[in-house]
């Protein structure tokens, strides 16, 4: 009895595992690169390279085939295929699918918290502004956002007049 418990328990856990890569779906890569596209722009890099993210991205959420059986089936090549992928992004698809995360990824989240895309989310804060408040005012987060109105701080941000900090104010209020 007690042996066929430990059976069950590894079976389990086995599940788990498997369920833990099944994770990075088309959405999901896609997600992550328009993350990463987002992420870029806050930090007011190359334009070209944040296009061809978010035209990866586009193609691989409506790709009808997952990301994990072509990388599994075909490999990098069978990933060149998809419109907007190219060799560097396709390498991108494959750390993904392996491990759930990338190297351009993790370096560029240990510079820039992923939390500065909540700013994204105010309404009123496009690209250029959280670009702005993230280089120029270390703003990482909400929490920095809401200390830096407080003291005062939005009416120093060029771009930002007296409505919009009142707008971003009562925004992050809510």
């Amino acid at each position: 009895m007690h042996h066929a418990q430990a059976d069950a328990t590894r079976f389990t856990i086995h599940d788990l595992r498997f369920t833990i890569y099944q994770l990075m779906t088309n959405e999901e890569i896609a997600r992550r690169f328009n993350q990463m596209a987002a992420l870029m722009e806050v930090r007011g890099e190359d334009s070209f390279r944040v296009r061809s993210y978010r035209m990866a991205a586009e193609a691989i959420e409506t790709w009808p085939t997952e990301m994990e059986e072509i990388a599994r089936s075909d490999g990098a090549p069978g990933l060149l295929e998809i419109p907007g992928v190219g060799k560097a992004i396709g390498g991108k698809i494959l750390e993904l699918v392996e491990r759930g995360t990338f190297d351009a990824w993790e370096r560029m989240t240990v510079e820039t918290p992923v939390t500065v895309l909540d700013l994204l989310e105010l309404p009123g804060v496009g690209p250029k502004t959280a670009a702005t408040l993230h280089l120029k005012f270390k703003i990482a987060s909400l929490e920095d956002l809401r200390k830096f109105a407080a003291g005062g701080g939005l009416e120093m941000v060029d771009g930002i007049g007296p409505k919009m900090a009142e707008r971003i104010k009562a925004n992050l209020d809510r």
